[in-house]
């Protein structure tokens, strides 16, 4: 028997909720314009949606769409705010009860995890799995072709429906997933941007984590986002589990690897993980994420928060000439490296 999820729709639709989400929505985007018009007239427009959302007269409106390079290209729908308002309310309400779901190394978007936490697990696997070296430690790693593209909505509806009995509150996810679709394939694919797509991204895979864990019985896996590593001494092992994994996330998630980020090597080697390369005694910065790190403090005129997130960021692995390098910063210095990339 399945968790069952406690909430009904109207303590989503609360206006207490609506107040609540707003207030951490906004939070950091107070003198945005399209927010500074909605909270000119704020009790009006939640008033207003709360009547919608009660009498089902609601609908998910368009997306602006953008690009960005993060550092491969990505495409980014952002929502009005009526409706990003809205996401937050149903995010208050869904994520503390999934949450409890999802399994202890499932690290993106979640709270008290982080890709720090994600990278620090692994680490750990590995010395468990190579014997502090004395063992060969094999990593299989893989990545999931065009993940937020081609999640399926009625497959994540009916891994909600397992959780939620509410018509209404399916209803109202319902709205919201099929706001959106890719191009050209009706009732596939979730807008990045939008914050119920990282908790139903993390809902789709927990199904894909649960088979890992408990079918699979694979002990040493780490997910985070689209991106997963098994470890084990056993190379044939591995092998057979990528078998296993194609299978399970064709037929069940309607997803498929991608082909050219599908690898198994020793530890040995170097592993290429969230922005680390990862060695049995060490990790060092991808040398994308560490040429990245440049641009953007270029970019950013060396402002002194920015130069703090990144020594924060290099205080994880061995960095600390590229530490040195930051803390006596100087602009002329970083363009000169990034004239060298």
């Amino acid at each position: 028997m399945k968790l069952q999820f406690g909430h009904k729709f109207e303590d989503i639709i609360s206006v207490e909720n609506l107040l609540g989400a707003w207030r951490k929505f906004s939070a950091d985007k107070k003198t945005k314009r399209d927010v500074l018009i909605f909270s000119s007239r704020l009790m009006d427009n939640i008033f207003l949606l709360h009547q919608e959302l009660a009498n089902h007269s609601y609908k998910h409106g368009g997306y602006q769409a953008f690009n960005i390079s993060d550092p491969k290209p990505r495409s980014i729908h952002k929502a009005t705010v009526r409706d990003r308002l809205l996401h937050h309310a149903i995010y208050r309400q869904l994520y503390p009860f999934f949450d409890k779901t999802f399994i202890s190394d499932s690290y993106s978007c979640r709270l008290r995890k982080a890709t720090f936490k994600a990278i620090d697990r692994f680490r750990k696997f590995y010395r468990i799995v190579g014997q502090n070296n004395r063992k060969t430690c094999y990593v299989l790693k893989c990545d999931i072709r065009k993940f937020f593209a081609n999640i399926d909505h009625a497959v994540l509806m009916s891994i909600l429906k397992a959780h939620i009995h509410d018509e209404k509150i399916m209803w109202l996810l319902e709205n919201v997933m099929g706001s959106f679709n890719s191009t050209n394939r009706d009732g596939v694919g979730l807008p990045l941007g939008n914050l119920t797509s990282q908790l139903f991204v993390n809902i789709y895979m927990n199904k894909f984590d649960q088979f890992m864990k408990h079918q699979l019985k694979a002990e040493y896996y780490i997910r985070y986002a689209d991106d997963f590593v098994i470890l084990s001494q056993n190379k044939k092992s591995l092998e057979a589990i990528l078998l296993k994994i194609k299978e399970f996330l064709s037929t069940e998630l309607k997803l498929e690897l991608h082909p050219d980020k599908v690898s198994i090597k020793t530890l040995s080697s170097g592993i290429d993980f969230l922005g680390w390369v990862h060695f049995p005694d060490h990790r060092v910065l991808r040398t994308t994420t560490r040429n990245r790190m440049f641009i953007n403090i270029k970019d950013k005129n060396g402002k002194p928060e920015v130069v703090q997130s990144y020594l924060g960021l290099l205080s994880h692995g061995n960095g600390k000439i590229l530490q040195k390098r930051l803390q006596r910063f100087d602009i002329v210095d970083t363009m000169a490296i990034i004239a060298t990339i």
